[in-house]
């Protein structure tokens, strides 16, 4: 698989990563060595970047990383996010002392000396006018605990925001054939001011793996079930924002587009890649044959002009009203 620079980090990661929020909470029951299983797949299958967060199952999604590397050769980057376990989740408490605390209890959790890599998770919009939060960052790599510091947004706005701070070096943002916006002005900043760009949610939910129907049911702790409405949190990150039945229709009229011997989830990693921009991608699984199949996609030839048509054909009688201008 080849691999791309992370920004100015120094590292070049694989075009494939894993996402493990569904190893860690909200995905419907997984078991530990469900979990465990999912990571040693990844890295078995070459993937040297893994994501994961302070809050996925309250640390057990890091906790699981450190228990499959303590026993596995690979030394992939592991980036981690803060922020979210703030109770009340304001901008006036992302603060050097909060900060500090869940950097040292994720160094516990995935047993590090230094973090590789911290992004700030979904902070309120004002956070990134707040330089004070960004100061406290770069305090932590003075002090060794993290490497390098970036960001996970949710809109356009704030990672264009974020990356004016010199220190910033990554922005994870949800990009896919459904959620478009990102690749216009925001890729083009980040290209021109060499900042990685991690990309999640990259299969809408699932609904990009074209396996989900209008019968699918999802288990009661399953966001695509609790947070269709945006009640948890905030709704993009559930099928990408697109209402589920507006989703369904707009992969049945994506899939003649998707060659014969590729899934419609390589087809849309495929189509993610495809953007120079991009440093690598995250879909999460516990599948270890989803897992290699997505990794496949990165040896994939890039989508024709017509294939690539077609996507934007969709998208804009689909998709478009229902996404674009909200993030």
């Amino acid at each position: 698989m080849d691999r791309r620079a992370l920004g100015t980090t120094g590292w070049d990661v694989t075009e494939i990563g894993l996402g493990t929020w569904n190893i860690g909470s909200d995905w419907g029951e997984v078991s530990e060595e469900e979990g465990r299983a999912a990571v040693r797949a990844a890295l078995d299958s070459g993937i040297d970047f893994l994501d994961t967060a302070d809050v996925y199952g309250d640390g057990r999604s890091e906790r699981l990383i450190a228990e499959v590397l303590a026993d596995h050769d690979a030394e992939p980057v592991v980036a981690t996010k803060a922020g979210r376990r703030l109770d009340p989740h304001t901008t006036d408490r992302y603060t050097h002392e909060n900060l500090e605390r869940f950097v040292d209890r994720s160094l516990e959790n995935l047993e590090m000396d230094t973090l590789d890599l911290l992004q700030l998770h979904c902070p309120p919009t004002d956070a990134y006018y707040q330089p004070e939060t960004f100061d406290a960052l770069e305090s932590l790599v003075e002090a060794g605990k993290i490497a390098h510091y970036g960001a996970s947004v949710e809109r356009v706005e704030e990672g264009l925001k974020a990356i004016e701070y010199p220190g910033v070096e990554t922005i994870q943002i949800i990009v896919n054939p459904f959620r478009q916006r990102p690749t216009e002005l925001f890729f083009r900043e980040a290209e021109r001011r060499d900042v990685g760009v991690i990309v999640r949610v990259p299969l809408a939910s699932g609904l990009l793996t074209g396996n989900l129907d209008a019968d699918t049911e999802f288990p009661e702790d399953d966001h695509r079930n609790y947070n269709r409405d945006g009640d948890a949190f905030d709704v993009g990150e559930t099928f990408a924002g697109v209402p589920y039945d507006v989703g369904l229709e707009a992969v049945d009229e994506l899939r003649p587009t998707v060659p014969e011997e590729w899934t419609m989830a390589q087809f849309t990693l495929r189509w993610i890649l495809d953007h120079d921009a991009v440093s690598t991608v995250i879909p999460g699984s516990t599948s270890p044959d989803h897992i290699e199949q997505n990794v496949e996609a990165a040896g994939l030839r890039e989508l024709t002009e017509d294939e690539r048509d077609d996507v934007e054909a969709v998208y804009g009688e689909y998709v478009r009203e229902h996404v674009h201008h909200r993030w």
